[in-house]
C-alpha cells in the first residue's frame, strides 16, 4: 500500500458525504455534487439530489460562472509567456478603441483597472448576448471607470470580457476555440464547453419563503462569455484543480501559476482574509491559505479551492441561484480531509549525486555579524537561511551563467553570485549587493566600507 492511497478512509468519506448532505438540505438545493482531489487525483466525490434514489455523478455538467475567469487568465498568461504581450501593456496597445484603453493587462486580470463591476442594463447574466454586439456596449461610455486604475481591487465582469476579446485579437479566432485547443484538450477536459451538453443540470431559483422552484434561463451571453459562460463537470474540475496545483508542460508552467496566485493588489481588510492575484481568488479559511475561484450564474453556483500546503483541492457545484454556499463547502471539504488524513511529508532521501564545488559552499556565512546557513538541496538549489530567524531566507535556482536566481521571500528575483579570488578560491557571496563572508565582517577587502584594522576587540 502506498503512503497516499487513491482513496480516502471510510470515516473520511462519511464525514465528507455528511457535509454535502447538510449543505444540500439546509441550502434547499435541487442537486449538489462535490469532490476532493489529493496530489492531483480525484479521490472522492459525492452528491445529493431532491430526487429519491438519484444523484448526479461527476460527469454531469453544471454552469461554473466566474470560474471561467481562471481559464481566461491562463490564456492571457500564455500570450505573455510567448512574448506576444506584456502585463504592463495598456489594453489599447493591442485592442484599441474600447472604453478601457488605458487599463493594463495586469490590472484587468487582477480587477484593479477601476472598471465598472457590470455592464449597462439589462442584467447581462439573464439576457442574450445579442443585446451587446460590440465591445463598446460592455461599459458605459461616459463613465467606464469607477476608481483610479491600479489603486484598489474592484471586481469587473466587463474587464474579463475585454480580456477574452484580447485573446481573440491576438490569436485570430474565438476565445472558446483557443481555450479548447490550447488548454482543455491537453488537460483532457472534453466535458467543459461554452454551451451545455447532455447530461447537464437545469438551473433553478428556489423561493426564499416557500419550497417551490422557478426555472432560470440558459443564456448565451455573447461577448460577456469570458466572465462566466463555461459549463463543466466534477471530473473536469478535478483535472483543472490538479493543473492549478502543478501546471502542465503543454499549458502553463508552475512558475507562471505561482505568479497568478500572488496577491496583485493590497488587501482591503486588515485581517487579510481574501485577496486576488492574476485571475485567481485567494482566501484564508480556518488558518489555511486557499486559491481558486467562486462562480455563480442564474441557476448555478460553484466553488473550487486548492490548498498547496495540504496537497488538497475540492470543488462543489449546485443548480440553484442561491442556497448552498458552494465556495464555503469546497473549503470545508479540504478542512475535513486534512483533519482526518493529514498530508504525509515526502520521505527524506539523499541527493543522487553531488557537485563538490557546491558542497564546499555549504555551511555558515555571515552578513556582517548575522549568522546564516547555506544548504544544498535537490537540483542544485541553494537555500540561504538566517539562523536568528529573520526574514531574508530564500531559495536560489542555478542559472546558465553560473549564478543563482532567488525564488522566494526577500531575495525573490535577486541574483546570488559566488565571487572568487584570482586563484579561483571563494572570496564571498554577493546577493543583490549584500556581501556574505565565511567569518563575521571579514575579510576587509570584501566588506563594503572595510573593517576596522584592529579587528574584534574587548571593551
Amino acid at each position: 500500500m502506498t503512503d497516499q492511497p487513491d482513496h480516502l478512509l471510510p470515516t473520511t468519506r462519511r464525514a465528507l458525504l455528511h457535509r454535502v448532505a447538510v449543505a444540500q438540505a439546509e441550502g434547499r438545493t435541487p442537486s449538489l455534487v462535490a469532490g476532493v482531489v489529493r496530489e492531483g487525483r480525484l479521490v472522492w466525490s459525492g452528491a445529493r439530489s431532491m430526487i429519491d434514489g438519484h444523484a448526479p455523478d461527476p460527469d454531469v455538467q453544471y454552469r461554473i460562472g466566474s470560474l471561467t475567469k481562471t481559464f481566461v487568465a491562463v490564456l492571457v498568461l500564455r500570450l505573455r509567456d510567448e512574448g506576444l504581450l506584456d502585463l504592463a501593456d495598456p489594453l489599447g496597445r493591442h485592442l484599441p478603441g474600447t472604453p478601457a484603453d488605458q487599463a493594463t493587462v495586469a490590472q484587468l486580470l487582477a480587477h484593479s483597472g477601476g472598471l465598472a463591476a457590470e455592464t449597462p442594463e439589462p442584467w447581462w447574466e439573464r439576457t442574450d448576448g445579442a443585446l451587446r454586439p460590440e465591445l463598446g456596449d460592455l461599459l458605459e461610455e461616459e463613465s467606464p471607470l469607477k476608481h483610479p486604475a491600479g489603486r484598489r481591487h474592484h471586481y469587473s465582469n466587463p474587464g474579463y470580457a475585454l480580456l477574452g476579446a484580447l485573446v481573440e485579437k491576438l490569436r485570430g479566432e474565438p476565445w472558446g476555440e483557443v481555450l479548447r485547443r490550447e488548454v482543455l484538450a491537453p488537460l483532457g477536459m472534453d466535458r467543459t464547453t461554452l454551451l451545455p451538453e447532455h447530461p447537464h443540470a437545469g438551473g433553478f431559483a428556489v423561493h426564499p419563503w416557500a419550497d417551490v422552484m422557478l426555472p432560470e434561463p440558459l443564456t448565451d451571453t455573447g461577448l460577456m462569455g469570458p466572465a462566466g459562460q463555461l459549463w463543466s463537470t466534477g471530473a473536469d474540475l478535478a483535472r483543472w484543480a490538479a493543473f492549478l496545483a502543478a501546471g502542465h508542460d503543454k499549458v502553463l508552467q508552475p512558475d507562471t501559476l505561482a505568479e497568478m496566485r500572488r496577491p496583485a493588489v493590497g488587501p482591503d481588510d486588515a485581517e487579510w482574509t481574501s485577496g486576488y492575484g492574476l485571475g485567481l481568488q485567494l482566501r484564508r479559511h480556518e488558518g489555511r491559505l486557499l486559491y481558486g475561484h467562486t462562480g455563480s450564474m442564474p441557476g448555478f453556483t460553484a466553488g473550487l479551492w486548492v490548498s498547496e500546503e495540504d496537497g488538497l483541492a475540492a470543488f462543489a457545484l449546485s443548480n440553484a441561484t442561491r442556497g448552498a454556499n458552494t465556495p464555503l463547502l469546497a473549503a470545508q471539504l479540504i478542512g475535513i480531509t486534512a483533519a482526518h488524513e493529514p498530508r504525509l511529508p515526502a520521505p527524506w532521501r539523499p541527493l543522487p549525486e553531488v557537485d563538490e564545488e557546491l558542497l564546499a559552499l555549504t555551511g555558515p556565512w555571515y552578513w556582517g555579524a548575522a549568522p546564516n546557513a547555506l544548504r544544498l538541496r535537490a537540483e542544485g538549489v541553494l537555500e540561504l537561511t538566517e539562523l536568528a530567524g529573520g526574514q531574508r531566507g530564500s531559495r536560489f535556482r542555478p542559472q546558465p551563467d553560473g549564478s543563482w536566481l532567488g525564488l522566494d521571500n526577500y531575495y525573490a528575483g535577486e541574483t546570488l553570485r559566488v565571487v572568487r579570488h584570482a586563484d579561483g578560491t571563494v572570496s564571498h557571496l554577493d546577493v543583490g549587493s549584500f556581501v556574505y563572508t565565511r567569518e563575521p565582517y571579514g575579510p576587509a577587502a570584501a566588506v563594503p566600507g572595510g573593517v576596522d584594522p584592529q579587528g574584534w576587540q574587548a571593551f
